[in-house]
């Protein structure tokens, strides 16, 4: 039903009276008389009888006229309350991501977010990267973080964060005390290798450009059991330098750079292109990019923003 019927129906009951309720809301007596016949053919009875000029309820106006007041009530409730949203965003967002993500990138982005907008409940979900694709495309979580490049006309790609994977090597190992080495120096070492995802794909096309054939230790599904069995002297490996910092100041762990390459590992927040964002989403996009936005104003690059 038209919520300008309703207000229509509810001045006509106040006023007991057709012509006294169009002067109120500034509208002709037909296009009163009309709105209330709009009602009672919705409703399938009379609402008002009209003897002798006199505007009474019938015993079906009666009853619709509580029904007219909550519904016209609800309208402005829901009105005020999307209203306040916006200026203060509220409601629940979701961000799906890898295990490391979570525990290495996201945190301080979702501190700043939670006591800029603490009113704003945020759902994590842990997932892999083609997990994570197939959640924001089905609209399972409004955001993913995953690593780039991502090739989908359908998705918004925004740079977050700028990273590189360092060669890992455990306290004690005959290379720990260099800054760097050579690939083919690394590879004389047993490695322990992601067994599928974008760093795998990396290291295999660096393995195939060197003609190189790793000796592989074990092949392990996640960057905490990589790193957890490197430092244990199971293999060298290739993390992110992010996740290994904690361990680098520790000195439990080694990082070290591969002469003459350097493996990218940026991570992007990605979203459907077709998606009417929040005022929650886009305040949650500001502060996921504030990082490396600044990180580029101090070393050059700008933040690209692309839909590839």
């Amino acid at each position: 039903m038209d919520f300008e019927n309703l207000r229509t129906f509810l001045e006509v009951a106040r006023l007991k009276s057709f012509s006294r309720a169009a002067q109120k809301l500034l509208r002709t007596q037909p296009a009163i008389s009309a709105q209330i016949r709009t009602l009672e053919q919705e409703v399938g009875a009379r609402l008002f009888d009209r003897d002798g000029g006199k505007v009474t309820f019938t015993a079906a106006g009666r009853l619709f006229e509580p029904f007219a007041e909550y519904c016209v009530e609800r309208q402005k409730h829901i009105l005020l309350a999307i209203a306040e949203q916006e200026r203060s965003p509220r409601g629940e967002l979701s961000i799906s991501a890898n295990e490391a993500t979570h525990l290495y990138v996201l945190p301080q982005v979702f501190a700043q977010f939670r006591r800029q907008y603490p009113r704003v409940m945020l759902s994590v979900v842990r997932a892999e990267r083609l997990r994570t694709l197939e959640s924001v495309l089905s609209r399972e979580v409004e955001f993913g973080i995953v690593s780039m490049p991502v090739r989908d006309a359908r998705l918004t790609v925004e740079l977050i964060h700028r990273d590189e994977l360092a060669l890992v090597v455990p306290q004690g190992h005959p290379l720990a005390a260099r800054g760097a080495v050579r690939l083919q120096d690394a590879v004389k070492y047993s490695l322990l290798l992601p067994a599928q995802g974008r760093r795998r794909e990396q290291l295999d096309e660096l393995f195939r450009v060197n003609e190189i054939v790793p000796r592989v230790a074990m092949e392990v599904e996640s960057s905490e059991m990589l790193k957890r069995y490197i430092g244990v002297g199971l293999g060298l490996g290739f993390l992110p330098r992010t996740n290994v910092a904690e361990e680098e100041r520790a000195g439990t762990l080694h990082l070290l750079a591969l002469e003459g390459v350097r493996l990218a590992r940026d991570l992007a927040l990605v979203f459907r292109k077709d998606r009417q964002l929040s005022r929650a989403a886009q305040e949650f996009l500001e502060i996921a990019t504030q990082s490396v936005e600044k990180r580029d104003q101090e070393t050059g690059p700008g933040r690209g923003r692309s839909a590839v």
